[in-house]
C-alpha cells in the first residue's frame, strides 16, 4: 500500500511537470526568434561599418544614426535573450521542485508557486523588451508608421 502511494504521487509530480514542460518550448522558440533578430541586426552593422568610413556628409550622418539605432537594438535583443533563459532556468528548477516534492514529505507549492510567478514575470519582462525591439526596428525603416514615438536622436 506505501509503495502504491509512492507510485501516485510520482504520476501526480510528473502530471504537474507537463505544463511547466510546454512553457519551456515556448521559451525556446521565443529565444529562437529574438536571436534570429539579434543575428541581422549583428549583420546589419558589420555591413555599415564596413563601408561608413568611404562615405562622407549626410550619408556618413545617416550610417552613423543607424548604427546607433542598431547598438539599441542588440542591446535590448541581448536583454531579453537574458531574461527569457532567466524564465527558462526558474522553470526548471520548478520542475525539479515539483518532483522532489514527491519524494519528500515537505509541502513546496509555496516555492513551486513562487518560482513560477518569478519566471512568469521574467517571460512577461522578456516580451517587452523584445516588442520595443521590433517597434524599434520598425520606427527606423518607416517612422512615419510609428507617429507617436518621438524621432530618433544621436546620443
Amino acid at each position: 500500500m506505501i509503495e502504491s502511494d509512492h507510485i501516485a504521487g510520482i504520476t501526480h509530480a510528473i502530471q504537474l511537470a507537463i505544463a511547466p514542460v510546454f512553457l519551456l518550448t515556448a521559451i525556446g522558440t521565443i529565444i529562437n526568434a529574438i536571436a534570429g533578430r539579434l543575428a541581422r541586426a549583428v549583420d546589419r552593422r558589420r555591413a555599415i561599418e564596413d563601408v561608413i568610413q568611404e562615405r562622407e556628409g549626410d550619408a556618413r550622418a545617416s550610417l552613423e544614426l543607424e548604427l546607433g539605432i542598431l547598438a539599441r537594438r542588440i542591446v535590448l535583443s541581448m536583454r531579453a535573450i537574458a531574461l527569457a533563459v532567466l524564465s527558462a532556468l526558474l522553470v526548471c528548477i520548478l520542475i525539479g521542485t515539483a518532483f522532489a516534492a514527491a519524494f519528500v514529505s515537505l509541502d513546496l507549492s509555496r516555492p513551486v508557486a513562487l518560482l513560477f510567478i518569478a519566471s512568469v514575470i521574467a517571460l512577461t519582462a522578456s516580451l517587452v523588451l523584445f516588442m520595443r525591439e521590433v517597434q524599434l526596428a520598425a520606427q527606423s525603416v518607416h517612422p512615419r508608421v510609428w507617429p507617436h514615438l518621438p524621432p530618433f536622436e544621436r546620443k
